[in-house]
């Protein structure tokens, strides 16, 4: 029997893959530093072999192929796969439709294994469990999140937009409703997770913060890129996102600058 949870992942996923040109436009890629990391501390460059797990439109996998590496992809969404392989034909990329957890996959094949911004889909023991079979003995895992804020920065947009979520989907309201999801930035828990496991060596946890300018379309084109707002009544967004917008042409000049953080969690297998 399907528990809710499960049901929940399942049409959130499904509302993504139903949605991949918003994703695509909305979704700010990772800053360099990110790319920097990888290659300093997981071997990143010419020849290293991948798999990158829920690639989603490919905000990652350019940057990583750009490094010289050879990239196989598991996606679960069939419109992410396909745009995945129009995006970045004739580069060397694989892509292979499916659950991480079963699909086909060879073992001690990998020198990386990385997951940007999807790791939360995959349920951690067995899924990391599959992550050290498939990783060449000393390979590494590299689980990497955006998240869309920073408490420790000023974020005035992220004050002055709380009275709109509040008028016209209170469900929203507070840090989730504009991406800044906790998951990516509880430390504890993602260097349990994988020191837990037993197949991993220490946990390297690095935070990398960032700034990105958002225009009115843009910060639009952003928000629509999330379940939770793709979720709502069309009304219901279409108003709410009007809105917004004029916020940011009214109140803020044209744009707002937003402070943003990746989450970095790396290992090597045993």
């Amino acid at each position: 029997m399907t528990n809710e949870s499960e049901f929940d992942d399942k049409h959130r996923r499904a509302l993504f893959s139903a949605h991949a040109e918003e994703y695509g436009d909305g979704r700010p890629g990772y800053p360099a530093a990110v790319f920097d990391y990888l290659r300093s501390s997981c071997n990143l460059g010419p020849g290293c072999q991948i798999l990158e797990i829920g690639p989603g439109t490919g905000q990652a996998t350019g940057p990583l192929l750009d490094a010289g590496a050879e990239v196989l992809a598991v996606e679960i969404g069939e419109e992410f796969g396909r745009h995945l392989r129009t995006r970045f034909q004739n580069r060397p990329l694989e892509v292979r439709l499916g659950e991480f957890e079963t699909v086909d996959l060879d073992s001690d094949a990998f020198d990386l294994v990385a997951a940007a911004t999807s790791f939360h889909w995959v349920s951690p023991k067995p899924g990391l469990d599959r992550v050290a079979r498939v990783l060449k003995p000393g390979g590494s895992v590299a689980l990497w999140w955006n998240h869309f804020g920073d408490q420790d920065r000023l974020d005035p947009f992220r004050d002055a937009v709380q009275s709109l979520l509040e008028q016209h989907a209170p469900q929203l309201a507070g840090s989730v409703g504009i991406g800044a999801h906790p998951y990516a930035l509880d430390a504890g828990a993602r260097t349990e997770e994988i020191n837990s496991n037993g197949k991993f060596g220490p946990v390297e946890h690095v935070l990398i913060p960032w700034t990105e300018n958002q225009t009115a379309d843009q910060m639009q084109q952003f928000l629509s890129s999330f379940s939770s707002w793709m979720a709502l009544e069309t009304n219901v967004r279409t108003d709410l996102l009007h809105a917004v917008g004029r916020l940011i042409d009214t109140k803020f000049g044209g744009s707002v600058d937003r402070p943003f953080l990746t989450a970095i969690y790396t290992a090597r297998r045993l």
